[in-house]
């Protein structure tokens, strides 16, 4: 190409401006991702919270015996070293000098663009009398000064200025390439070589290679294939999974094996001191030959499983490998439940008889043996061993109290102040505080549902067929907000109050207890009620009876009698508030049909409004949904022998306990802080009627937490399109104009033929 030149940076000067920027950005992410975290914050955010999680083992380990680790060092001084690259570089950068500069005599000649001949010509002279060689002045100075002259006042070298630039004319375009002068270099070409092969040919492929090789071995949640493999086979083997079993298959991950995990461990004093744990815990099923569950290391984490359970003492030798195998198992199952679920889908899809899902009662075992490993505590424990200084023997004085019932956690909050403090009289005054504040630390969930069908004219109306679109939304809020309410409505019930508003006021304070002192004021307040409103409410609870016995089977004894405990009482309530509403709906009944027969078509109006707004703020849920990266660091669990900060984290799905199968997959929720609203999907039934489902709302680190809530569905038959339907006359219309058009173009090709055979 004329007036071009391609030639190589002999200088190098280029080659600092394409580093420098390759060094930025490297640096300016990798700082932002990669700078170690501050150790005081840290060690400040713990002793912020001593006082409540002071006595737990994950807490211990952090704030006593800090992790001494040598990667934040090093990560700091590689980003450092990068720091100061970029710097040494910015500086060159800064120093080096342009080479191609736009040649502008107005600024040689230090004068300002438009001036006159006369100033051009006296600013010549001036600057001519002192760069002059022959008065020692500068003689590159001088040349410049005076092509710059010629430049403003030479008619040909004006020109020449004004179309190419330069004073002289066009001249060549040199290119340089980003590469410092010793890499073109001749001498070292075959250096070069040698270094680019072994970068490209031996180093990369080895670094994809390794890291393709650890991939392939792994899912998406850092698990190994092959423990879902096996988590696969023995789940399908066992549809009906106990807990013991379950701990079984558990125990058989190969991240527990040395020969697929490296941090997993063997010792020799392992031979020795397994057997000993085995004889102290007993009831270990060691006859079946099922490998891998049978294998050395796998009995290893079942029995190091077992004594966490139990809260024995073991060996110190033991305790690293009991606490890397406890922080294993939450995430390990989670993937078992993945498992169930898929398996699940896989019987629901396929016709065959002999493919067999797992039962609930396995996905519900296997959630609640996530809350018993975080907790270390047994199946039938009670759950207010999770609280300090509450031993067996504290507990034995506590569940035979006289006076008092407490057999969970909201039994215990829903007392008062003064009754808490005698019914735990055994506490020193120190000890007492601690067992509140650590209770005040534990969450109470409200459970709002609203089941609903999107992208239908009528969004409360459920059809056959339909997609069911259950709203969830949950609200956290803590035990130490219940007491403050408890308190509120005690000092309310003190005050004297009007006859007949004493019982709602009770009811409507108490409603989220589930046993205890308001079940006894609800009992009260329906002996108080006349004969109608005790005919209205259906008895429940007494159909129910056989089913909840059915479930039992399956669930446990006692998990499925607190559940039916809880159902009863929440449907008890439930019935109460309908016939208050039913009361005061009554005395309206008149003044509301007037106003209905009134105002139809505003009520109408309002109702499309309201369904309007409703739509809108789904769609705007959605969006933010999609916007939004929340983390999963929530709120730290209170746990007395995990050994790793646990965020608490919870499972919520819907379940037909009639006929013990599942109807929306479980949801892992793991950004609750404050609010969350959670949408679960399911094809309505095939068949209209009205149909019983319940919602369960399970933790995975809390024990005695869970809750259930009914869900009932009126389905409808689905609504037959109208003939004279808008949509469906424009498309009859248009396969109409379709067949008239195709009809003539037959017509008229037959009368073509026609001619051409008379033709």
């Amino acid at each position: 190409m004329a007036g071009q030149q391609f030639q190589y940076d002999d200088s190098g000067n280029t080659f600092f401006y394409f580093l420098t920027s390759f060094v930025g950005l490297i640096v300016f992410p990798a700082t932002y991702y990669l700078w170690p975290r501050d150790q005081n914050t840290e060690q400040i955010r713990l002793k912020n919270i001593r006082k409540v999680y002071g006595r737990c083992v994950w807490y211990r380990l952090r704030l006593l015996k800090p992790q001494q680790s040598i990667i934040p060092t090093l990560k700091k001084t590689a980003l450092l070293a990068g720091w100061a690259l970029f710097l040494f570089l910015a500086y060159k950068v800064s120093k080096t000098e342009r080479e191609y500069q736009e040649y502008n005599p107005y600024e040689v000649l230090s004068l300002d663009p438009g001036a006159t001949v006369s100033e051009i010509k006296k600013q010549y002279r001036l600057l001519s009398l002192k760069f002059h060689p022959d008065k020692g002045g500068d003689e590159v100075m001088f040349m410049r000064i005076a092509k710059a002259y010629a430049a403003l006042t030479d008619e040909d070298s004006r020109k020449n200025w004004e179309e190419y630039g330069n004073p002289d004319g066009p001249q060549a375009t040199s290119f340089g390439i980003a590469l410092p002068a010793w890499i073109v270099d001749q001498e070292n070409s075959m250096l070069v070589l040698l270094v680019y092969g072994l970068a490209f040919m031996v180093i990369l492929p080895v670094v994809v290679g390794s890291w393709w090789y650890r991939s392939i071995r792994y899912s998406g949640d850092q698990i190994l294939i092959r423990t879902t493999q096996i988590y696969t086979y023995f789940v399908y083997k066992t549809r009906n999974m106990d807990l013991k079993r379950l701990i079984m298959v558990l125990a058989g991950a190969s991240e527990f094996d040395p020969q697929y995990n490296k941090d997993a461990t063997s010792r020799p004093t392992d031979n020795i001191q397994i057997p000993q744990l085995i004889r102290e815990i007993g009831s270990i099923n060691l006859k079946k030959n099922e490998p891998p569950l049978t294998c050395p290391y796998s009995l290893k984490a079942r029995v190091l499983m077992l004594a966490h359970l139990s809260r024995m003492k073991i060996p110190d030798s033991l305790e690293e490998d009991q606490q890397f195998i406890l922080k294993k198992c939450p995430a390990l199952l989670q993937e078992m439940v993945n498992v169930i679920c898929q398996l699940i889908i896989m019987a629901r899809s396929r016709e065959e008889r002999e493919f067999r899902a797992p039962s609930l009662g396995s996905l519900e075992n296997c959630m609640k043996l996530c809350q018993m490993i975080v907790q270390g505590l047994q199946q039938f424990k009670s759950p207010l061993l999770q609280l300090p200084h509450i031993e067996e023997d504290n507990l034995r004085r506590v569940a035979n109290h006289k006076k008092y019932k407490i057999k969970s956690i909201q039994d215990l909050v829903s007392l008062k102040e003064s009754d808490r403090q005698s019914l735990l009289h055994f506490l020193e005054e120190e000890k007492y505080e601690e067992v509140m504040a650590v209770l005040g630390s534990f969450p109470h969930i409200t459970v709002e549902i609203k089941p609903q069908v999107l992208d239908d004219e009528d969004s409360n109306n459920i059809t056959v067929g339909s997609l069911v679109t259950v709203l969830i939304t949950l609200t956290r809020q803590t035990m130490a907000d219940m007491f403050e309410k408890e308190q509120s409505t005690c000092a309310a019930e003190d005050q004297p109050v009007e006859e007949g508003q004493g019982d709602v006021n009770k009811m409507k304070s108490k409603g989220w207890q589930q046993k205890g002192k308001g079940a006894k004021k609800a009992s009260k307040s329906k002996k108080k009620k006349p004969v109608k409103k005790k005919v209205v409410a259906p008895p429940l609870p007494q159909q129910k009876q056989p089913k909840q016995k059915q479930a039992n089977g399956v669930l446990g004894n006692e998990v499925v009698a607190k559940e039916e405990e809880e159902e009863a009482s929440d449907k008890g309530s439930d019935s109460e508030e309908d016939d208050l509403n039913r009361d005061s709906q009554s005395d309206k009944d008149d003044g509301s049909d007037r106003d209905s027969d009134r105002e139809p078509d505003e009520k109408h109006g309002k109702d499309d409004e309201a369904e309007w707004q409703e739509l809108q703020q789904s769609i705007q849920r959605k969006e933010r949904a999609l916007l939004e990266t929340k983390s999963k660091v929530t709120h730290p669990v209170y746990s007395l022998y995990f050994p790793e900060e646990k965020q608490e984290w919870w499972w919520i799905y819907i379940a037909d306990r009639k006929e013990q199968t599942l109807v929306s997959m479980p949801y892992h929720v793991c950004t609750l802080k404050r609010q969350e609203e959670v949408e679960l999907k399911f094809p309505a039934p095939s068949r209209p009627g009205n149909y019983q489902y319940t919602v369960f709302l399970r933790s995975d680190s809390y024990m005695g937490l869970d809750q259930v809530k009914p869900l009932k569905l009126e389905v409808h038959e689905a609504k037959p399109v109208p003939e004279n339907h808008p949509q469906w006359a424009a498309a009859i219309e248009g396969d109409e104009d379709q067949e008239d058009s195709e009809g003539f173009e037959e017509s008229y090709e037959e009368e073509e033929e026609e001619s051409d055979e008379d033709n």
